[in-house]
C-alpha cells in the first residue's frame, strides 16, 4: 500500500486527542462502576467499535493507495527570444531609475513564470548580437540580465529589423517542430531609424512566429544622462528628449498576430505580457513515464462512517439500573 500524502503530524495529533479523550471516557465509567453494576463485555464491545471507525477515519486522511499503473507524461516547452534594445535612449530616467534598469528588473521576475521553457536573449541597437542562446538554465539568463548595458552594442541608431531577423534566423537553426511554440519579446522604446521591418514581420508572420512588443517609456519623455551631462542634439544643439513612439511597436505585434504592451510608472502591463505567452501552445520537448497510482481512500472512510452511524444508531447500554 502507498500513501499518497499522508500529514504524520495531524495524524498524530488526532490519535493523541482522540486517545486522551477516551481515556477520560473510561475513566469517567470507572468511577461509575464503583457505585453502578456495569457490563464490561458491552463497554468492551463499544470501545472496539469506536476505536475501529476512528482508526479508519486516520487512515482515509492518510490517503492510502492500492496498486500501480505505468502513465506516459509529456513535457512541453516553448522557445521565446527576448530581444532587447540598448541603445542610449534606454538610459533615459522617464521611467525610474532608468528605462533600461526597469527592464532588467521586470526581465528577471518574467523569466522565472517560464522555468520549463528555452530562452535566449538578442541585444541590439544599430545592430543585432545573440547574447545568450536558448536555454532552459535560468542561472545563465539571470547572469546575463545582470550585465546589460548600452556599452555592449554600437550606438548610431536604432534598427529594430536587426533582432527580429536574427531571431528568425535561429529559430530556423534550431528547427524546431511545432511553430506555435516560437515567440520574440521585442522590448524597446520603439525609435527605429531604419524602418525596414515590414519584410521581416510578413517572414515571421508565415513561419508562425509571433512578436510580443513591449513599449518602454513616456509619451512626454525626457533627457538622456551621458555620465555628469547629457545627450546632446546636433540638430538644435540641446539636450536630446527621447520619446516612446508606440506606433512601430503595435505595427510589428499587429503584423505577426502578437500583442502590444507597454511599460511605465504609470501603466505596468508586465503580468498581460506573461499571460499572453502562457497562453501560447508548446512544443512536446519530451515523454517519461511514472508510476501512477489510484487513491482508495474512501472504501476506509465509508467502512469508517458506517461503523460510526452504527455505534449512534444503535446504542448499547452499559450500565443497569
Amino acid at each position: 500500500m502507498i500513501w499518497a500524502y499522508p500529514d504524520l503530524n495531524l495524524i498524530t495529533t488526532l490519535a493523541i486527542l482522540f486517545g486522551l479523550l477516551y481515556f477520560i471516557y473510561l475513566f469517567r465509567f470507572y468511577l461509575i462502576n464503583k457505585k453502578l453494576e456495569v457490563k464490561m463485555h458491552r463497554l468492551f464491545f463499544k470501545i472496539i467499535l469506536r476505536v475501529s471507525y476512528f482508526v479508519l477515519f486516520l487512515i482515509a486522511l492518510s490517503g492510502p493507495s492500492v496498486g500501480t499503473a505505468l502513465k506516459e507524461i509529456k513535457e512541453e516547452g516553448k522557445d521565446i527570444f527576448i530581444a532587447i534594445d540598448l541603445s542610449q535612449s534606454m538610459n533615459a530616467t522617464d521611467i525610474g531609475p532608468s528605462r533600461l534598469q526597469r527592464v532588467k528588473f521586470e526581465l528577471k521576475n518574467l523569466v522565472k513564470n517560464f522555468a520549463g521553457d528555452r530562452i535566449g536573449l538578442i541585444i541590439f541597437s544599430s545592430e543585432a548580437f545573440v547574447q545568450c542562446p536558448l536555454t532552459f538554465d535560468q542561472n545563465v539568463i539571470q547572469l546575463h540580465l545582470d550585465g546589460l548595458n548600452t556599452n555592449l552594442v554600437p550606438n548610431q541608431g536604432t534598427d529594430i529589423s536587426a533582432p527580429l531577423n536574427m531571431a528568425l534566423d535561429k529559430f530556423n537553426l534550431e528547427n524546431s517542430p511545432d511553430i506555435n511554440s516560437k515567440s520574440v519579446i521585442l522590448i524597446s522604446d520603439g525609435e527605429d531609424f531604419a524602418d525596414n521591418f515590414r519584410d521581416q514581420t510578413s517572414r515571421l508572420s508565415e513561419q508562425g512566429i509571433k512578436v510580443f512588443s513591449l513599449g518602454v517609456g513616456t509619451s512626454q519623455g525626457s533627457t538622456i544622462p551621458r555620465g555628469n551631462t547629457k545627450i546632446i542634439d546636433p540638430k538644435t544643439n540641446q539636450p536630446a528628449i527621447t520619446r516612446l513612439e508606440s506606433n512601430n511597436l503595435k505595427l510589428i505585434a499587429t503584423q505577426t498576430d502578437g500583442q502590444y504592451f507597454e511599460l511605465s510608472d504609470d501603466v505596468q502591463e508586465i503580468p498581460d505580457l506573461i499571460a499572453a505567452i502562457e497562453r501560447q501552445e508548446g512544443t512536446v520537448t519530451g515523454t517519461r513515464m511514472v508510476e501512477a497510482s489510484a487513491n482508495k481512500y474512501f472504501y476506509f472512510l465509508l467502512i469508517g462512517l458506517g461503523l460510526a452511524l452504527l455505534d449512534l444508531l444503535l446504542p448499547i447500554k452499559t450500565i443497569n439500573l
